[in-house]
């Protein structure tokens, strides 16, 4: 698997997708309103063999922004995520006024 591939699941989501973040944007195109995905690699959790790298895992966090609670859209990102191991934790963010909904896991890629 590689990145591309991951957005390309998320994309099944049907909500806006960006790897880190939106860009800032102009008016002719502002970042989109919540709710929307961000995902990003946070780490590497490598499998080793003879010295080397063997399997490059990458810890992914997959982040979810909502104006509310909103689990109709957070079963949107776990049906996408299905064939996967992930945690899921959530919290509100004052300064956004947002929910900020936080899936982590691993994924091997190749790319």
């Amino acid at each position: 698997m590689t990145l591309a591939d991951f957005n390309s699941i998320l994309q099944t989501t049907e909500l806006p997708v960006a790897y880190r973040s939106f860009p800032e944007g102009d008016l002719k195109n502002p970042p989109p309103n919540p709710p929307f995905v961000c995902y990003l690699e946070t780490d590497t959790n490598n499998f080793s063999a003879d010295g080397i790298v063997y399997a490059r895992i990458v810890r992914l966090a997959v982040e979810l922004y909502t104006e509310k609670k909103d689990i109709e859209v957070e079963r949107k990102v776990e049906k996408a995520l299905s064939s996967f191991y992930w945690n899921k934790s959530e919290e509100y963010l004052d300064d956004e006024e947002c929910y900020f909904t936080l899936y982590e896991l691993e994924v091997v890629l190749n790319g």
